[in-house]
C-alpha cells in the first residue's frame, strides 16, 4: 500500500484540546484507557476462537506489554490480540465523526449505551494524546492474508497511514511523550500507574524498561518450564559439615543434598492478577487469602476485623468484598476506600452514587459490569438502576451484622466498639439501613456489659419500679395515714387513667445517662455507683448526633451525661441548707471568681468527700458539641455565657469553712481552688487556667510547711 495522507474526520480542530483538558480529569487514566483497548482486543480474539473463526497459534498466550523508553522519551503498548486492518484504522481511528467541539460534548455527555462508550479504539484511544505529541501504531489483523499497517499522527488533524512491518497478530501503540509528561517513561512511575489502574485485569500485563540488560535468576532443574531460556547449567556438590555425635565422636553430616540447578533469564512478573479474590465464589476462599487480599490491596497490615462478600448475578453483576477495619477512637481519623472496577476495570474511589455514604468508611472493591459510565469512564449516571446497587450494598451489610448479632453475639460485641461509628453513621443517613439494624445497636455500661436500647429502657424502668414499689411499702407502713389521705390518692389516681385514655397525659420519658470520659467523669461515675444507678459509655464522635437522631425516632427517650444534672439519687434529703448559708456561698464565689452571673447551688450531698461539682445542661452541652462540629467553637464562646453550674456540697468541711468565714484572707483561694478542681472533674482545663491551678496548688503547699 502507498502511503496516505488524509484529514481525520472532524470539523473543527477543537477536539485534541478538549481531549487534554476535558476528557479526564486524571491524565494518567490514558494507562488506563491504552491497556484496556488491548484487553479488549484479546477478549475478541478468543471470542473468534470459540466460534472456530480463529485458531491460536501454539504456546499462545494472552498478554499485554509495557515498555518504557527514558532516553526517548517513549512509551509502548503491545497486545497479541486482534490486531487491524487498514479498512479498520481508519474506520475506528481516523471517522471519529464528530462535528465539533460543541456537538462533542453535547453528543457525549450522557450517553451510555456500548457503541456510544469508549470502546475498542475509539475515545479511549485517543487519551493518549493527553500526554504525547506524536503516536504509532503498528497493527496486523487476525484475518487471513491480512497486510500489516502503520499509521501515525502528531497530534493535530492529519494523519499518515502506509504498510507496516509487524508480523504477529495485534496491536503496537508508540507514544512519543510530551516534555509535560515524560514521567511516564520511568519504570518505577509506570508501575505506580498501572498497578493503580490495571491490578486486575483480566490479561498478564508486563512491564520493562526499554534496553535494560537482562537480569537472571537461579531455579532447581526440577522447576524448569519450556518457556524458560537456560542460561548456564549449575551442579551443586553436597554440603556437609563436622558434627560431634552422642558418644563424643567427630563425623562428618551431609546437612544439604548435591543438586543441580540451572541460570535462566529472569521470569517476568505480571503486575495483573487475573482471578482476583473477589471474583471467586465466597465458598473457595479461606480466611487467610481474604487477609492478605485485604493487606496487598490496602497495604494495611493491621487485621481486619470481618468482612462481607458480595456476590450477585440477578438481576445485575456484582461481586465484592467490604472490610470492617479496625480504626482508631477519632472519628475524623477514619478513612475509608471503596475501590470500583468495572470488569476488572479500575474507575474510581468511594463513588457515592454506588457506594452508600456511611460504607464510605469501609475499605472493599465493588466490581459491576452493568454500571452505566459516562464518556471518561470516571463518573455515574445517577439513576434508578445505581440506586438498586446501593440499596443492595446496604440491605447485604444490614445481613451481616444482624445476623452476626442473632448468632454470635460474643463476636458481635467483641467487635462492637470498632464497628460502632459506621453503623451509628449509617443509622442517621439511611432510613432503610436504620430499620435493619436499629434493634442491633449496643451501648455498654459502666460494667462492660452490652444493652440494646430497649435492655436500657427495660433496666431504668425496672430500676425505677423497685424504688416505687420502696416508696409505696413505706408509705403502707406508715400508721399515720389517714382514710381521707388514701381515698384522695385513689381519686387522684382514677383522674389519671381517664386522662390516659383521653390522651392527653404524655408518656413519661425514660432517661439514659452516658459518659463520655470515664477517666475525667470518674467522680461522677463514682457517686452514680454508689446511688445504685448506671450510665453508658458514649465516647466517640459521632455518638452527639447520634443520641440526637436516636431521641427523635424515639419520644419516650432522652439521653443525658452523668454531669449534666444533680439528680435527687445524689442528695441527701434529710437535711436541710439554710437559705442565708447558700446566698452567703453563692456571694462569695461570684466575687472570688471574679463571674457575677456564675449560678451556684449548695445542696447537701450523700458522698461527704466531694466538696464541689460542676454541672452543664445536656442542652448547652449538646449546642456547644454542634459548634464544635462546624469548627465554630471558640469564634464566639461569650454568647453562651457562664452556663456551667457551680454544685457545692454543704456539709463537706471547706464549705462549712467558707460558709462560716473562719478565715476569710484565705477564702479567695480556696475558691479558686475548688472551683478549678470540679472543673478539672467536668472538661479539661486551658492551659492559663491549668497555670493558675499548679501556681495555687504550691502556694497552699507552702502554707502547709510553714
Amino acid at each position: 500500500m502507498a502511503v496516505k495522507h488524509g484529514n481525520l474526520s472532524i470539523n473543527s480542530e477543537n477536539i485534541f484540546p478538549i481531549i487534554k483538558k476535558w476528557l479526564y480529569s486524571d491524565h494518567d487514566i490514558f494507562v488506563r484507557e491504552m491497556i484496556s483497548n488491548g484487553c479488549d482486543a484479546i477478549t475478541k480474539l478468543k471470542k473468534l476462537e470459540m466460534m472456530g473463526d480463529y485458531t491460536f497459534p501454539e504456546k499462545y498466550k494472552p498478554e499485554i506489554r509495557v515498555i518504557v523508553n527514558p532516553e526517548e522519551k517513549s512509551l509502548k503498548f503491545i497486545d497479541n490480540g486482534i490486531g487491524m486492518t487498514a479498512d479498520e484504522v481508519e474506520e475506528y481511528i481516523t471517522q471519529i465523526a464528530f462535528s465539533g467541539a460543541t456537538e462533542f460534548l453535547e453528543k457525549y455527555k450522557d450517553k451510555t449505551t456500548d457503541d456510544q462508550m469508549i470502546g475498542h479504539f475509539g475515545l479511549g484511544f485517543y487519551s493518549a494524546f493527553m500526554v504525547a505529541d506524536e503516536v504509532h501504531i503498528d497493527t496486523l489483523s487476525y484475518k487471513e492474508g491480512a497486510v500489516p499497517v502503520h499509521w501515525s499522527c502528531d497530534g493535530g488533524t492529519v494523519y499518515e497511514l502506509q504498510d507496516g512491518n509487524r508480523t504477529e497478530v495485534g496491536t503496537e501503540i508508540t507514544l512519543f511523550l510530551n516534555d509535560e509528561s515524560v514521567e511516564f517513561s520511568n519504570d518505577y512511575r509506570m508501575r505506580e500507574v498501572i498497578e493503580k489502574y490495571c491490578s486486575f485485569m483480566p490479561v498478564n500485563i508486563y512491564l520493562s524498561k526499554a534496553n535494560a540488560p537482562q537480569e537472571y535468576e537461579t531455579i532447581d532443574e526440577s522447576e524448569l518450564t519450556p518457556d524458560d531460556v537456560v542460561v548456564e547449567h549449575i551442579h551443586e556438590e553436597a554440603k556437609t559439615e563436622e558434627r560431634e555425635n552422642d558418644k563424643g565422636e567427630k563425623e562428618t553430616v551431609e546437612i544439604s543434598p548435591a543438586r543441580d540447578r540451572v541460570k535462566i533469564n529472569k521470569r517476568p512478573v505480571s503486575l495483573s492478577d487475573t482471578k482476583p479474590l473477589f471474583t471467586k465464589h465466597p465458598n473457595e476462599c479461606t480466611d487467610e487469602e481474604y487477609k492478605e487480599f485485604y493487606r496487598k490491596v490496602f497495604m494495611d497490615y493491621k487485621e481486619p476485623l470481618f468482612w462481607i462478600h458480595l456476590n450477585m448475578d440477578y438481576p445485575f453483576n456484582l461481586k465484592g468484598i467490604l472490610y470492617f477495619p479496625k480504626i482508631n477512637t477519632e472519628y475524623d481519623s477514619i478513612e475509608g476506600t471503596i475501590k470500583l472496577y468495572n470488569n476488572q476495570v479500575f474507575i474510581a474511589d468511594n463513588i457515592k452514587e454506588v457506594i452508600p455514604e456511611f460504607l464510605l468508611l469501609l475499605k472493599g472493591v465493588i466490581d459491576c459490569p452493568d454500571l452505566p459510565l459516562n464518556v471518561s469512564r470516571s463518573a455515574l449516571q445517577n439513576d434508578g438502576f445505581v440506586k438498586k446497587i446501593s440499596d443492595y450494598i446496604t440491605k447485604k451489610v444490614a445481613d451481616k451484622l444482624t445476623g452476626m448479632c442473632k448468632t454470635d453475639r460474643e463476636s458481635y460485641e467483641k467487635y462492637w466498639d470498632d464497628i460502632s461509628p459506621f453503623i451509628k453513621f449509617g443509622v442517621i443517613r439511611e432510613e432503610k439501613f436504620a430499620e435493619k439494624i436499629s434493634d442491633y445497636v449496643l451501648f455498654k455500661n459502666l460494667d462492660g456489659k452490652y444493652l440494646t436500647l430497649k435492655d436500657c429502657i427495660e433496666e431504668n424502668g425496672k430500676k425505677d419500679k423497685e424504688e416505687a414499689e420502696a416508696e409505696e411499702s413505706s408509705e403502707s407502713a406508715d400508721e399515720a395515714s389517714s382514710e381521707d389521705e388514701k381515698a384522695e390518692t385513689a381519686a387522684e389516681g382514677a383522674a389519671d387513667e381517664v386522662s390516659e385514655d383521653s390522651g392527653d397525659k404524655k408518656p413519661e420519658k425514660t432517661t439514659i445517662y452516658y459518659v463520655t470520659d470515664e477517666i475525667l467523669q470518674s467522680q461522677y461515675i463514682n457517686m452514680f455507683r454508689e446511688a445504685g444507678k448506671d450510665a453508658v459509655i458514649l465516647k466517640h464522635n459521632i455518638d452527639a448526633p447520634f443520641i440526637t437522631h436516636l431521641e427523635q425516632k424515639n419520644e419516650n427517650v432522652r439521653f443525658m451525661r452523668i454531669d449534666a444534672d444533680l439528680t435527687e439519687e445524689l442528695k441527701d434529703e434529710d437535711a436541710v441548707v439554710e437559705a442565708g448559708t447558700a446566698d452567703r456561698l453563692r456571694d462569695l464565689f461570684r466575687e472570688s471568681l471574679g463571674k457575677d452571673k456564675l449560678e451556684v447551688k449548695v445542696e447537701n450531698l450523700k458522698n461527704a468527700n466531694v466538696a464541689a461539682m460542676v454541672t452543664l445542661s445536656e442542652e448547652s452541652r449538646r449546642m456547644q458539641d454542634m459548634m464544635k462540629m462546624y469548627s465554630m467553637y471558640g469564634m464566639d464562646q461569650s454568647m453562651f455565657g457562664d452556663q456551667e453550674t457551680l454544685i457545692l456540697n454543704a456539709g463537706h468541711p471547706l464549705v462549712k469553712a467558707l460558709s462560716a468565714e473562719e478565715k476569710p484572707e484565705n477564702s479567695k483561694l480556696i475558691c479558686e481552688q475548688l472551683y478549678d478542681l470540679a472543673m478539672i472533674s467536668h472538661k479539661q482545663l486551658s492551659p492559663e487556667e491549668m497555670t493558675g491551678f499548679v501556681k495555687r496548688t504550691n502556694e497552699i503547699l507552702m502554707m502547709l510547711v510553714k
